[in-house]
Parts: structure tokens; C-alpha cells; sequence
């Protein structure tokens, strides 16, 4: 349980870490599950429902956190066939390579997305995507607020499953007659977008879509992202990339700035390196990409939990958190927060001082600063 001043016990970090082997794939999430050449996806939903379409979906983790964290994983050349959200739907790239498509037909632009790229789609745009690289590709997904509201399939998708016995209903329940579902009174299935209403929807060139994609190459990596970076063994490095998020250097900006309900970042450390005790008052997600982590939660009767590559971490709203890479090589994780504005820190008081001793304390706007500069109350 967690208590008013953001205490964690030991079951309640074991009830919020999920491991890569706890993740729990269906193959009949969505309406398409039987279409050729889509009938070998697998989808997965870690933090909350996501969009699925199955009650049969396992969740691992339904709390609500101001956004949902799944993953969708399929064999080379299998589809994930066109729909629209009406929340953000960001793509992270853990393996392989994924050729993305949008407008009604696909017919709009392509990108291909591979191993560390980071993908905002637009809201209310028609996309699907293929994967053109290994049969283990994987995508995570990160989606805008507790309630999505679901997704809106192209016409076509939805004729082509009806020849497959499977139905929508408008309250997004998926109905499958070829495994004795009744068919429901034709009011009650959801009717294909209309011509004209397809007609309104925005485009997107490739040019556009492509500055909502953030490759590796693309990051903007700061050492001095955070008031522990001037510590030793806090010294990990920040690279926003939805939002500004946790950054606390005032030069640093994300590469994607328009509201998703959550922001986004990468961390990186050297072995013994990462971010001293903290909180903050956003739910959190640490996703490990490479490496292993000791996540250390508490400043008092501290419980930790050590991470290694796709397990993730939900740290609760006020929790004390110290973070570290505990391999021998230099590692990075994904760090998602909830909320559009910036993450404001609280630094514990040790961490503070010592920052202070070294000469770097933070300004009234939280950004990092000279400490000689900063005004501080008369005899202080």
C-alpha cells in the first residue's frame, strides 16, 4: 500500500513492477484477428485496457494512470490494418523494423520506423503499419489519458471481418458468430465512416509526419538535465522527447511539444550513474530498454526492485524514488509521466545541499543555476 506521505511497501512495488515474462498476448483483441494477413498479431496491454476489443485481454496493471502502456508484436510482412484514435498514439520502436502508413487507403505517406525511434500520430488520421524487419519485431504504445475512447476502423477493414464472422457494436464489444455469438440488431454494430466524413479528416505529408518521429539520432542528450546530475552517482543524462517533462536545464527542449495527456523521455547512465531520491506528483512508468536498473523507492524502510531489459516499473504519484544502473555498460530507459505541463521535482534535502556545496542549486522557474546568484533568506 502507499500512504499520504507516498510510502510504498514491498507488496505494493512487487504488485507494480511488471516483467517482460509477465507481459500476456491475445490474438483476438481486434475485429481484423482473422483478416489475412493479420491473423498473427499479438497484442498486449501492461498499464490499463488500452484500445482492445476483447474481454479476454489480460491487463497487467489496470490503475489508472493518466495514460496506457501496451505493445503490439507480429511476424515479419503481418499487418496491423488502418484506424483512427482519438487520443495520442506514440510508437516505441524496442525491435525491428515497421513500415507505417496513413490516410483512408494508406495512400497518404510511409515511414519506416526502426529500433529507438519514437512515433507521435496524429490524432483523428487513418494509419496501420507493416512489420518489414524480423519476425520478433516489437512496438510498445503509449496512449493519451485513462479513457481513449477506443478507435474507428477503415470501412474496409470492417466489410472484410464481417466476412469472417466478426462484429463491432458502437459500445465497442466484439462480437464473433462464428463462435456462437448471436449477431446483434444491425443498430447496435458500428456503421463505417462515411465518404464525406472521411473526406474532412486532416492530412499529413511525409514531411509533417516525419518531425513527429524522434530517432536516436534526433535526441537531444543533456548531462546537466537534473539538480543530482552534479552528484556523483546521480549523474545520468536526459533527452525529452514529448514534452518537457522532468528536464531542469532551461536550454534543453523536447522534439514533440503539442499536449498527449503524458510526456516522454529517455534516461541514460553510466554503470553506478542514474538519479538520486525525488518524487514528484505525476504517476510514472520507468520502461528499461537496455541494461539493468535498481529502482530504490522510500526514504525511510526503503524497498527496491531490480529491472532488466522491457520490464517496467508504475511509481505512485508522491513515492520517493532513487534510480541506478546497476550493469557494467552504459544503459537507457524510457521514462513516461503523466500530465502536459512540466514534471516539477522535489529533491530530498540531501541531495539539495550537496547539490548547493557544489555550486548548483535550482532558480524560482526550476531550472538549474549558479548557487551564488540565487537569492536565499537573510541568514542562510
Amino acid at each position: 500500500m502507499t500512504n499520504g506521505e507516498g510510502w510504498v511497501s514491498a507488496g505494493e512495488l512487487s504488485r507494480r513492477t511488471i516483467r517482460r515474462a509477465d507481459f500476456v498476448s491475445c490474438d483476438q483483441a481486434f475485429i481484423d484477428c482473422r483478416t489475412p494477413g493479420s491473423d498473427r498479431k499479438e497484442n498486449y496491454s501492461m498499464i490499463g485496457p488500452g484500445v482492445t476489443q476483447s474481454a479476454d485481454q489480460v491487463v497487467n496493471l489496470r490503475e489508472a494512470h493518466g495514460f496506457n502502456i501496451g505493445a503490439a508484436a507480429m511476424p515479419n510482412g503481418i499487418v496491423n490494418n488502418l484506424h483512427l484514435h482519438f487520443t495520442a498514439e506514440v510508437f516505441l520502436c524496442f525491435r525491428g523494423e515497421f513500415l507505417l502508413r496513413w490516410g483512408a487507403e494508406g495512400q497518404q505517406g510511409e515511414l519506416v520506423l526502426r529500433e529507438g525511434d519514437i512515433a507521435s500520430i496524429p490524432t483523428w488520421i487513418f494509419r496501420g503499419f507493416t512489420n518489414i524487419g524480423p519476425d520478433d519485431g516489437w512496438l510498445f504504445t503509449v496512449l493519451g489519458h485513462d479513457d481513449t475512447g477506443g478507435i474507428i476502423w477503415g470501412p474496409s477493414v470492417l466489410r472484410e471481418a464481417g466476412g469472417h464472422g466478426l462484429h463491432l457494436t458502437a459500445d465497442n464489444r466484439l462480437v464473433d458468430t462464428v463462435a456462437g455469438d448471436p449477431m446483434p440488431d444491425p443498430g447496435e454494430l458500428v456503421a463505417p465512416m462515411a465518404a464525406e466524413d472521411i473526406a474532412a479528416l486532416p492530412s499529413y505529408s511525409a514531411e509533417q509526419l516525419r518531425r513527429r518521429v524522434v530517432t536516436t539520432g534526433d535526441l537531444d542528450w543533456s548531462g546537466h538535465a537534473l539538480l543530482g546530475s552534479v552528484l556523483p552517482g546521480g549523474r545520468a543524462e536526459l533527452a525529452p522527447v514529448i514534452g518537457f517533462g522532468m528536464t531542469e536545464d532551461r536550454m534543453q527542449e523536447p522534439r514533440i511539444y503539442h499536449p498527449h495527456g503524458h510526456n516522454v523521455a529517455w534516461l541514460r547512465a553510466a554503470p553506478g550513474e542514474g538519479v538520486p531520491a525525488h518524487r514528484h506528483d505525476e504517476t510514472q512508468v520507468l520502461l528499461v530498454k537496455d541494461g539493468e536498473w535498481e529502482v530504490t523507492l522510500n526514504r525511510h524502510d526503503e524497498v527496491s526492485v531490480r529491472l532488466g531489459p522491457w520490464d517496467m516499473l508504475s511509481v505512485p504519484r508522491g513515492a520517493w524514488r532513487s534510480v541506478r544502473n546497476v550493469s557494467g555498460d552504459t544503459a537507457t530507459l524510457l521514462v513516461v509521466n503523466s500530465g502536459d505541463g512540466r514534471v516539477r521535482v522535489e529533491w530530498d534535502e540531501e541531495v539539495v545541499k550537496a547539490a548547493a556545496d557544489a555550486g548548483t542549486g535550482l532558480d524560482h522557474n526550476g531550472y538549474l543555476a549558479p548557487y551564488h546568484l540565487l537569492p536565499r533568506p537573510v541568514g542562510r
